[in-house]
């Protein structure tokens, strides 16, 4: 079911958001080779209960941890384990909280180390594709013309997207309506409306866009071996255009990365 938000329920989620805005950006100073994901996932489970929050995906559909950690070959949903990082490896760390009834949940795909530059160009593309996908996100477009911006973007750099997994409306539930698939027609799917939220997220694979899920029953790999990136933001329709309640910013701040990305769709700049 797709549930609109008022104004004050969008500075709620706002407040859910920057909760794992800050924690992806505690944990970005942290990832290195020789560092383990479970070390990671016991860090992101103390720095948001700081914040005055709950982990979002510890317990949910009895997922045992805070964290979806999901290195190289692993799409999503990964579940953190005790073996180390390193030099060259990626790891796409999701991340969701709890705070005043509503969900907060997106994710960044770090490089650990120096990685090589093939790999570095997924990554790339896959965040860019995200933000052009943002961009179509406002009032009187569909779904379909997000999903198409992703997947010609993607496709038109050789890249395989992932069709069994999609983002989605985000609320006082992890999941609601709408899906918001990173494939589709323009024009097509649901209409978008001033007060949607919704969770927009490529799943971008160097190869085939087919996936394979380990008998754990959680972690999704590529089919065929090949590294993938995913790059997830909370948005929200606001006067009718897009409106970041997430950021990477905490993240570049941690890595001294400077970064415009952002800035046409912050309703006012960001104080670190």
């Amino acid at each position: 079911m797709i549930k609109l938000k008022t104004p004050e329920e969008i500075e709620l989620m706002r407040e859910s958001a920057l909760v794992v805005s800050k924690t992806l950006g505690m944990l970005a100073a942290e990832i290195k080779p020789g560092v383990t994901a479970l070390y990671l996932d016991k860090l992101a489970e103390e720095f948001i209960r700081e914040q005055g929050a709950e982990p979002g995906f510890l317990g949910m559909y009895d997922f045992p941890n805070t964290l979806n950690m999901s290195p190289n070959t692993q799409v999503v949903h990964g579940i953190p384990n005790a073996e180390p990082l390193k030099e060259g490896d990626i790891i796409s760390v999701d991340c969701g909280s709890l705070k005043n009834g509503y969900y907060g949940d997106h994710a960044y795909t770090f490089p650990v180390g120096e990685i090589d530059p093939e790999t570095a160009k997924l990554l790339k593309v896959a965040k860019e594709s995200l933000y052009l996908g943002i961009t179509e996100f406002k009032a009187g477009n569909r779904v379909g013309d997000v999903a198409f911006a992703i997947q010609n973007y993607c496709e038109n750099h050789g890249y395989g997207v992932v069709r069994e997994l999609v983002g989605h409306g985000l609320g006082k539930k992890l999941h609601e309506g709408p899906e918001m698939p990173n494939y589709g027609k323009r024009g097509r799917g649901k209409q978008f409306k001033e007060g949607l939220v919704v969770a927009i997220e490529p799943m971008i694979n160097m190869g085939t866009r087919r996936i394979k899920q380990l008998k754990d029953g959680w972690t999704i790999l590529t089919a065929d071996g090949k590294p993938s990136a995913h790059f997830e933001h909370n948005v929200a329709i606001v006067n009718g255009k897009p409106e970041l309640l997430s950021t990477f910013q905490y993240i570049y701040k941690a890595l001294g990365i400077e970064s415009d990305e952002e800035d046409n769709f912050h309703q006012t700049k960001l104080v670190l």
